[in-house]
């Protein structure tokens, strides 16, 4: 990543969102130096298997983590960063009402149909590389190029990027919420974004199975690189430099 604009967007986010929590990159690679950041998420014998959003708290306070198709034992983490296409066995009836003395259902959705209808929409994502690496913005490296940058926000911080997400679209859905796990959120749908004309960030974490993993008033932004770096551009000449918004910088410090 260029250093220049790694270390232009870390003076602007300190001028305009205090001292608010620095955001998360992720990118593949099959470079093996990245090994020694696996982290293995498949639980203990005996063990539910703890959701991928569990480990990305080390990588919050600085630490790097990656990830592989032999250490992503979250299988929707495997499925929405694209080591896995499959699903689990009556995946359907997991998501919606279960199995009666067989499986408890999540009870996400009303009926097994609707979620058959639903996976249709989902994100098939391909892994592209052997790792998948997550870092903070301000540990970036200047040979690895990050595809999607991730905010954890409370609500005062996710209302300035989404209103600066939307800042040079006359479009009003330049901001996206769809259903999904809280890796989809994060990973599946926003590298479906980056792949398209006009870009849409991504509001998520509304999963309940993934809430307990992030604080109350914690929800996430997630935005492609090359949509990010418009919102960055644009910062210096948006509402960030109003009294309307200094009213809420000096709220939030």
């Amino acid at each position: 990543m260029d250093k220049a604009f790694q270390q232009d967007f870390l003076k602007k986010w300190g001028k305009y969102f205090g001292g608010a929590e620095v955001p998360l990159v992720f990118f593949y690679s099959d470079d093996e130096k990245y090994a020694k950041f696996l982290r293995p998420i498949s639980g203990r014998k005996g063990t539910a298997q703890p959701c991928i959003i569990a480990l990305l708290s080390l990588a919050r306070k600085g630490k790097t983590i990656a990830f592989s198709k032999e250490t992503m034992g979250c299988q929707g983490g495997a499925r929405y960063s694209g080591y896995a296409t499959g699903l689990r066995p009556h995946f359907k009836y997991f998501l919606s009402c279960g199995i009666p003395g067989e499986m408890e259902g999540e009870r996400y959705k009303k009926t097994p149909e609707i979620v058959e209808e639903s996976m249709k929409e989902t994100p098939q994502i391909i892994a592209a590389g052997k790792y998948l690496v997550f870092r903070r913005w301000d540990k970036v490296e200047a040979d690895e190029t990050p595809l999607v940058v991730n905010f954890f926000a409370k609500p005062d911080v996710l209302s300035g990027l989404f209103t600066l997400a939307n800042f040079r679209s006359s479009n009003p859905h330049s901001v996206m919420t769809p259903f999904s796990a809280g890796c989809g959120s994060i990973i599946g749908y926003p590298l479906l974004e980056s792949h398209r004309p006009n870009q849409r960030a991504v509001i998520g974490m509304f999963d309940p199975s993934a809430r307990p993993h992030v604080g109350e008033n914690i929800l996430t932004f997630a935005a492609p690189l090359k949509k990010f770096g418009e919102m960055v551009e644009d910062m210096d000449e948006s509402f960030l430099i109003t009294p309307t918004w200094k009213r809420i910088l000096k709220r939030m410090n």
